[in-house]
């Protein structure tokens, strides 16, 4: 017998029974039903794919908008930095220009004082060398204690009180008082202190009272210096060869000795 020939096999066959078979062949039908009903639906209501992704979109104008705006608002910052800045300068120029205005006009103050000065200092050395010489020429000296007294009393001793109590005062053209004179101011100021009253100006205090020479001097009479009704400068005789007077704006209110500044003439009015 040949190797390949069929046996028969001596096993009998398993026999299924009816209702395995047939629970079998009814879930393998409702498989295939549910999947058969699964993929039609699928079909019939599935919606095409029409999506897209969109990339965003650059906004040009938006971004065009915003430069502008960031470039106006640097250049009014600019324009305001300038104009502070201008500002600023032209502040600093007027300041400059207003000082130097002022520094201008306080030398022209110190040179016309100055002037001033040195206009009635050359008056009165004029008017020292023409008496000095008038003195040479009659042989006249000037007073001395021989010829005054150096004590005063009543309205005399008020006047002389008064004068030397603004001795260190200072010289002030047109000032009256109380810590500043022209020579006139404190004549005048002095003789109040005796209830006289004079001229304000030194020409009319030359003519106040009676003419005394200046060889017979007593206190309290007013000196002045320049012609009779014509003076330019006035003071007190004292004593002792001294006179009191309001000098000039170097000096101030000084006791001097009138050999060294001889008056023209004098007046009493006490």
């Amino acid at each position: 017998m040949p190797h390949t020939a069929h046996i028969p096999s001596h096993r009998k066959p398993r026999q299924r029974s009816a209702p395995v078979v047939a629970l079998r062949a009814g879930v393998a039908g409702g498989v295939l039903s549910t999947i058969a009903v699964a993929g039609a639906a699928g079909t019939a209501h599935a919606d095409p794919v029409t999506e897209t992704m969109e990339m965003p979109a650059f906004d040009v104008a938006s971004s065009l908008s915003h430069v502008v705006e960031q470039s106006t608002a640097t250049t009014q910052q600019v324009a305001l930095d300038q104009q502070l800045q201008s500002s600023e300068e032209s502040a600093a120029a007027a300041a400059s220009k207003a000082a130097k205005t002022a520094k201008a006009e306080a030398l022209r103050k110190a040179e016309a004082d100055k002037a001033e000065a040195k206009k009635r200092a050359d008056e009165e050395r004029a008017s020292r060398d023409a008496a000095r010489t008038s003195l040479s020429a009659s042989g006249e000296k000037a007073p001395s204690a021989s010829n005054s007294s150096t004590k005063a009393s009543g309205s005399v001793g008020a006047v002389i009180s008064f004068l030397k109590a603004q001795v260190g005062d200072a010289y002030v053209l047109g000032a009256t008082g109380p810590n500043s004179w022209d020579c006139s101011s404190l004549v005048r100021a002095a003789f109040r202190q005796a209830n006289i009253e004079l001229p304000r100006i030194a020409a009319d205090q030359s003519r106040a009272g009676t003419e005394v020479g200046t060889g017979n001097l007593k206190v309290g009479d007013i000196l002045y210096w320049g012609s009779k009704g014509n003076a330019y400068h006035t003071g007190v005789y004292i004593g002792d060869g001294k006179y009191l007077d309001a000098a000039n704006p170097r000096k101030g209110v000084v006791i001097q000795e009138l050999s060294g500044y001889p008056a023209t003439g004098a007046v009493r009015v006490l």
